[in-house]
């Protein structure tokens, strides 16, 4: 489990001081994200050395870590500048990753053990059973055993079952069912004959159980993937939650990233970013005392966190990127293009967020930047799958996951046992335009073979896949070459791939395999039963007579309502739904023999 132990550096300091963490009780370790992220220089991994010189240029024979010059994207967003390879990194706070890796890594926290309850017993650090601290006290009436403190004498007893204090227990499976299968409140209340808080009530419960269920299966990640190979997609899903009052009818957006095994479909993380633990007016008092807005953004105690004063100036900037967005009616390439000149013009590359007028922040809970829970997600990633043979990320094209990417996973990279890749499809295309677009494919394919019979149909493949890549495209201010994608197929019927992690030791073959698998199905996929099995988090639909807001009459009206179905719904997707192979994700993997019931996995 993750430990943050070291404070945040003083508003003064050049660069954010590293901080500690931990994964599953294992040694401590440094966290720096601060280096430059272009994998073929000298100074990707290398933090900056802790006396920056303020250069403009690198000197002669001097040492990666040495060459960075200190800058700014405008007032508040302090970067490093690469002399080797002219990188500009964003500064971050490594305090701020590692208390949002902590929240994303809570439900492996080993369950507190059972003490006596009265504050201030000399037992209350003492676990039970103990006969030295405790007598058995007999059983409650569910079965469960009593013990009393010897040193005050106070009565407590452990549960034994999740469902000992509900009245009718019987029901929560059906109820799980509905709510899997896009029933919505208001039907499942009247279909099950319990009040709407019941519901909710029952949520919060399906919730902590499936997350317990998921934690404890997962813990076995690291060495059910050791040695093998896994090839990943990593995708975002926007939500949106209805406003509650008439007098402000702006919406809340939470944002999702997730990453799924592209040969199993297993999900092994779905993360948004919003932390429900905290209190928005407890963490803005505190903020304000101790100088939060007024330091640079990454030199804050609560870095990882959108504070009342960043909301006015969000919205300001966003203006100016939404303007400059035009996205309809363009080629896959001019797509490509554009979202490279977006990331440009931002004032912090790394952070994907437009907040516009018509958006809010949450009434409960706070909302934490983006960037944060990238870097968090790819950490918790690193500590599941570092254990694999060969790690292969297919990623959406988007700067903070790429990063974020880079950072987590700096030392497979550099040993060549992970790559990273950008894939962007086009998916504008009507039904007629996808089936023109794969039977040609089809007809090339075919031709293909024909031309060359002393090749098998993979082989075939591979060729055609470095043809694509002789004649790769050179795409915005960093110069990377995009290859399309031959093969289309109705889901991703345009497709190019970049390959980020390219040092140039591969040979030819195996580089176009790796192109050949690149794709985002397992995650849309996973994205696309959110959408059509859960009723809260169906797509809403933005009208112009609404300004730009944002309404759909069985969407979640809580943050955390969203958070605790993603939760519920990830581990019912990867344990209990089965394919047409009558196998769940889990089972593809390696974790379980059987698909999982409802009732197991609310540990009924």
């Amino acid at each position: 489990m993750v430990s943050p132990i070291t404070p945040p550096a003083p508003p003064k300091a050049r660069i954010p001081e590293d901080s500690e963490y931990a994964f599953f009780g294992g040694a401590k370790r440094p966290l720096q994200v601060n280096f430059c992220k272009n994998p073929r220089c000298a100074n990707y991994g290398v933090p900056p050395a802790v006396a920056v010189k303020y250069a403009r240029r690198a000197k002669a024979g001097a040492a990666p870590g040495v060459d960075y010059r200190l800058g700014a994207f405008g007032a508040g967003l302090p970067n490093l500048h690469c002399l080797l390879c002219k990188e500009s990194i964003p500064l971050k706070s490594n305090l701020g990753v590692v208390e949002e890796l902590t929240r994303l890594l809570a439900p492996f926290v080993d369950r507190a053990p059972l003490c006596c309850p009265r504050p201030g017993c000399s037992n209350g650090a003492v676990s039970a059973p103990n006969p030295a601290a405790y007598y058995r006290f007999g059983k409650t009436e569910g079965g469960s055993a009593r013990y009393r403190c010897r040193t005050c004498k106070k009565t407590f007893s452990e549960p034994l079952r999740a469902t000992l204090r509900q009245r009718e227990p019987r029901k929560n499976v059906p109820v799980l069912t509905s709510l899997m299968n896009k029933m919505p409140l208001t039907r499942i209340t009247e279909a099950h004959g319990i009040s709407p808080q019941t519901v909710y009530d029952k949520l919060d419960f399906f919730a902590k159980q499936a997350e317990a269920f998921a934690a404890k299966h997962e813990r076995r990640l690291p060495e059910v993937v050791r040695g093998t190979k896994r090839y990943l997609a990593i995708d975002r899903q926007e939500y949106a939650v209805n406003w509650t009052h008439r007098k402000d009818r702006r919406n809340v957006v939470i944002r999702a990233l997730g990453t799924a095994d592209l040969e199993t479909g297993f999900v092994y993380g779905m993360h948004i970013n919003f932390d429900g633990s905290l209190s928005a007016d407890t963490v803005e008092a505190d903020a304000a005392s101790c100088g939060d807005y007024t330091a640079a953004a990454p030199f804050r105690r609560y870095a990882r966190l959108w504070l009342r004063p960043d909301y006015t100036k969000a919205v300001a900037d966003s203006a100016t990127r939404v303007a400059k967005r035009i996205r309809s009616g363009l080629t896959l390439e001019e797509d490509i293009l554009k979202t490279y000149q977006e990331a440009e013009i931002r004032g912090d590359v790394e952070s994907p967020e437009m907040v516009g007028a018509h958006q809010r922040f949450p009434a409960t809970g706070m909302q934490v930047h983006a960037e944060y829970t990238m870097y968090a997600h790819f950490y918790y990633l690193h500590g599941l799958l570092s254990s694999a043979e060969k790690l292969r990320f297919y990623m959406d094209q988007e700067s903070g996951i790429r990063a974020a990417c880079l950072a987590a996973f700096e030392d497979e990279i550099r040993d060549r046992r992970a790559d990273a890749f950008f894939v962007r499809l086009g998916k504008e295309l009507s039904v007629d335009a996808k089936r023109k677009v794969i039977r040609r494919s089809k007809d090339a394919f075919a031709a293909e073979c024909d031309a060359n019979p002393e090749l098998d149909e993979h082989q075939v493949k591979v060729l055609m896949m470095k043809r694509e890549l002789a004649a790769a495209a050179t795409i915005g201010k960093w110069s990377d070459r995009w290859a399309a994608h031959p093969f289309p197929n109705q889901a991703e019927p345009e497709k190019a791939v970049c390959y980020l992690t390219d040092f140039g030791d591969l040979d030819e073959d195996h580089k176009a395999r790796l192109h050949l698998k690149a794709s985002l199905h397992a995650i849309d996929r996973f994205f696309m039963s959110v959408r059509r099995r859960l009723n809260m988090l169906e797509r809403p639909v933005a009208t112009s007579s609404k300004a730009g807001r944002t309404w759909y009459g069985y969407s979640a009206y809580q943050p955390e309502n969203i958070g605790k179905l993603l939760t519920v719904f990830r581990a019912y997707y990867n344990y209990c739904l089965a394919g047409r192979d009558g196998m769940t994700p889990a089972m593809r993997l390696g974790l379980t023999s059987a698909p999982i019931s409802p009732s197991e996995l609310l540990g009924q």
